[in-house]
């Protein structure tokens, strides 16, 4: 359950930081040829599922985001997600979370199929304890930064602006928050796998593009 919460804001800010450098430095990729803007935009999201020592994860993550170069990504990202966990204090007892939030990311594609991943989210954290034999419901809230990194494969991103694709990932948090909405009920990380879709919302006319 959440007992404290002490927010590490140095931590988050130069998370922020680094994320918007990348930003720039990706932005600036020579001798490509000019798009129009609307062109990068893209759309999609992904659906999250988890299973790990008695804990239960599912949630959707719609996302919106500009395609930097042929060979990398950057959006916004919005969370929602639902997480059960049992036995957590005492036989049969049971937590039961509801996240929701956002935050940024940017995924780096070193072949068509490949890509790495680093996302920073702030994520608002509505917790319910119902302990064995029911009883005194105990409820807590808070909010917490999260610092996601990890990679999947893609059926294929043939460089900005080409055809959709789907896409399966495997993320950790690695901010080392305890009361993170992606840890189990005694503070460890879990993996999260999502899969999804990301679609171009204006296609160009030139066809597929190469890295």
């Amino acid at each position: 359950m959440i007992n404290q919460y002490n927010p590490d804001m140095k931590r988050l800010i130069l998370v922020w930081a680094i994320t918007g450098i990348s930003f720039t430095a990706f932005a600036q990729e020579e001798d490509e040829e000019k798009r129009p803007f609307k062109e990068n935009l893209f759309t999609g999201g992904s659906v999250s599922l988890a299973f790990y020592n008695n804990t239960f994860l599912v949630g959707a993550s719609p996302v919106f985001g500009y395609s930097l170069t042929n060979w990398a990504d950057a959006g916004l990202v919005f969370n929602y997600n639902y997480t059960s966990y049992r036995d957590v204090e005492a036989f049969d007892d049971r937590l039961r979370q509801t996240v929701y939030g956002g935050g940024a990311f940017v995924r780096l594609y070193p072949v068509r199929f490949l890509f790495a991943q680093a996302q920073v989210e702030h994520n608002f954290i509505r917790q319910k304890y119902i302990p064995p034999g029911g009883g005194f419901i105990d409820r807590a809230n808070a909010d917490v930064g999260s610092f996601l990194v990890g990679g999947g494969y893609t059926t294929g991103r043939f460089g900005r602006g080409g055809q959709p694709f789907f896409y399966l990932a495997v993320l950790f948090d690695v901010a080392g928050n305890a009361i993170s909405p992606y840890t189990d009920a005694y503070g460890r990380t879990i993996p999260i796998i999502r899969g999804g879709i990301q679609v171009p919302l204006f296609r160009g006319g030139g066809g597929r593009e190469r890295f």
